[in-house]
């Protein structure tokens, strides 16, 4: 008995000890993992991307260049540092042609959904977690300093073993400075520190400063209750030269919210179907979502007519109801500014009423207008407003966040206007470049061919009209004829700069507009940028003209009174017979050459080195016209050798 008992005792002795071994490794495993040494020294904002996995995608292709391969990677970006990182963006170096098809955790800050084409790189902002909070204020917790985000997306072209890592990674936050990532087989990382020299600001509350860019966006809710709130949003124009017409918005709701009403604006689409057959119609049982203006997750948004401006139930906004129209402040900065409101309905979780969440990813598009670049939504100090009944005080926001939008460089084929040259002293008119606004991958003319030259009439008549006369004319001048011939400029606004004289004290130019639309367009304006001569600009004869020195040297035309419309181009008398007609509207410009001395006129002084119309940048020539003889064009950096060798054998042959 004894043994026995003796044999048990052990027995429980060693199962309690087995068991007490087995807490505390349960204890254990609940620490967190120690971070990497890199990450472990970083006194700043530490960044890693992480390649976790991918698979072969079909079509199965023997091409490993075309191969699509489908990728997993994570990124984080965890603030070790003594500052708390407000509103966080970081930029991912992609190379492989990469399609992002997700991103949680984060929302993509310069292209408008997924899938996105990332190949040349893409931003990142943090959504739903925008800051990122030292680890000081928050006792280490990890969900406050650090995001995760989750990519899935496609790759090209990069066959195992080999690992589709991006070139690099950094922090975009203003006040960091990012070293070259150092980089791994399968992982980059990188310590961004803050900049000595940047000289930061103190902030009265912990919210951001306001930003400046070309174009702004203020979300303000005015007013909050369970379950919805009242929002204002107010754009404004703060380029000198940018402008909207017919404006479009959107942006993505990103927590399930819809309009209920609007005023000062509204949807293109009238729909409440996505409420129906969805969660909302499940919360707001007894609504009546026949009165629901939009339930869309995108909604697209367009300004209303002027006429709407004092309707009791849409209107009656300040600066509401223009038809689309923002204009520069040095047109009209009355006109440089909307507004309009939209009552928003949420869902659970965020029902109360300081659960505010603007929505992400906005977007706006006009009619022959710049492209605009949209960030993400800053969460700024709260908007102030003259108090409504009119008395001497103020009226706050209870929450308010900017969208700052900044003009993109138009590229070939994104631009929507563009220039012809002419002179003088040659026959021959330049056109606009060939697919100047773009061409579509069906066209069977020359994409790559140089557009060719025409008679001063052809400019007058659409491009499918022209190609007779081109051709024409190029067997009375001896002109190459390309095989197919090359396509059109495809652009819905032209110009033809024309250098009309040129004389001892001054010169002039003679500028036509052609409308190609079928839209007509109000209080318009031409912006004209010449480098050295525009100092010399005396009168424009038709238009109204005005010199803008600190502008770059800018001489900004527009329409006379009772001449501010360009009209839409029309059918012709007989439209079987006669080409449409554009709209048109011409004036002369003279300068004088006082201000101006040493001035080439026909060398390329007289020609512009930008032009725009209507904020939009135009594409310009290759060229400029010379004197006639054996060549009838030539590039400005191809003049001046061309004439000394001239001269070199001109002076041989002498001897």
């Amino acid at each position: 008995m004894n043994i026995e008992w003796r044999s048990l005792t052990l027995f429980t002795f060693f199962i309690s000890l087995a068991s007490t071994s087995w807490i505390v490794a349960q204890d254990d495993s609940d620490e967190p993992a120690a971070p990497p040494p890199a990450e472990e020294n970083c006194n700043g904002v530490f960044i890693s991307y992480e390649f976790n996995s991918r698979r072969k995608e079909f079509p199965r292709l023997k091409n490993a260049s075309a191969q699509a391969w489908a990728f997993n990677s994570t990124v984080t970006v965890t603030n070790t540092g003594t500052v708390e990182v407000q509103g966080w963006k970081i930029f991912i170096g992609f190379q492989h042609k990469e399609i992002l098809v997700s991103a949680t955790g984060a929302v993509l800050a310069d292209t408008e959904d997924f899938p996105a084409d990332v190949g040349n790189g893409t931003y990142l902002t943090g959504y739903p977690q925008t800051d990122l909070k030292t680890s000081i204020e928050t006792a280490g917790d990890i969900s406050q300093i650090q995001a995760e985000i989750q990519l899935m997306g496609t790759q090209f072209g990069v066959k195992p073993p080999k690992v589709p890592m991006p070139k690099t990674i950094r922090l975009d936050v203003d006040g960091f400075k990012c070293p070259a990532p150092t980089t791994r087989k399968t992982s980059m990382y990188a310590c961004c520190v803050r900049d000595p020299k940047h000289k930061v600001k103190k902030l009265k509350t912990k919210l951001l400063l306001r930003q400046k860019g070309d174009l702004s966006f203020t979300y303000d809710v005015i007013q909050a209750y369970e379950g919805n709130y009242l929002a204002q949003v107010t754009m404004e124009n703060d380029n000198a030269l940018g402008r909207l017409d017919h404006w479009n918005l959107t942006w993505e709701w990103m927590r399930g919210e819809f309009i209920y009403t609007m005023r000062g604006a509204y949807t293109h689409k009238i729909d409440y179907s996505d409420c129906i057959y969805g969660q909302a119609a499940q919360h707001y049982e007894s609504l009546d979502f026949s009165q629901v203006m939009n339930c869309e997750k995108r909604p697209v948004i367009g300004d209303l007519p002027r006429e709407r401006a004092n309707d009791t139930k849409t209107g009656k906004l300040p600066y509401c109801c223009r038809n689309g129209t923002l204009l520069p402040t040095i047109m009209d900065p009355s006109q440089s500014k909307s507004v309009f409101q939209l009552q928003v309905y949420k869902l659970p979780p965020d029902l109360n009423r300081t659960a505010l969440h603007p929505p992400e990813r906005w977007k706006i598009v006009g009619l022959l207008n710049p492209d605009y670049n949209c960030g993400a939504p800053i969460h700024v100090e709260a908007s102030e407003f003259p108090d409504p009944s009119g008395l001497q005080a103020t009226t706050t926001a209870i929450a308010s966040w900017q969208v700052v939008c900044n003009i993109t460089k138009p590229t070939q084929t994104t631009s929507h206007c563009c220039v012809s040259f002419s002179a003088y002293y040659n026959s021959s008119v330049i056109p606009c470049n060939t697919c100047a606004c773009g061409c579509s991958d069906d066209d069977t003319c020359n994409k790559d061919a140089s557009a060719m030259l025409l008679p001063s009439e052809a400019i007058l008549v659409p491009f499918a009209n022209r190609s007779a006369k081109a051709v024409a004319w190029a067997k009375i001048k001896h002109f190459h004829i390309p095989r197919p011939l090359p396509c059109g400029d495809n652009c819905g606004v032209s110009m033809n700069w024309h250098l009309y004289s040129d004389y001892q004290n001054g010169w002039s130019v003679r500028i036509t507009l052609f409308n190609w639309e079928r839209v007509n367009f109000e209080n318009w304006f031409a912006a004209i940028q010449m480098k050295k001569a525009a100092q010399g600009f005396e009168k424009a004869y038709s238009f109204n003209g005005t010199l803008f020195k600190d502008l770059n040297n800018t001489i900004f035309l527009q329409g006379l009174p009772g001449l501010t419309y360009i009209m839409g181009e029309t059918n012709g008398t007989n439209p079987k017979v006669n080409p449409p007609v554009p709209g048109k509207q011409q004036s002369v410009i003279s300068f004088k050459k006082k201000l101006t001395p040493g001035l080439n006129i026909a060398k390329g002084d007289g020609f512009p080195s930008r032009v725009l119309f209507n904020g939009e940048e135009c594409s310009l020539p290759t060229y400029i016209p010379v004197g006639n003889g054996p060549r009838n064009f030539v590039s400005v950096e191809q003049i001046i050798l061309p004439v000394l060798l001239f001269s070199f054998v001109l002076l041989n042959s002498h001897w």
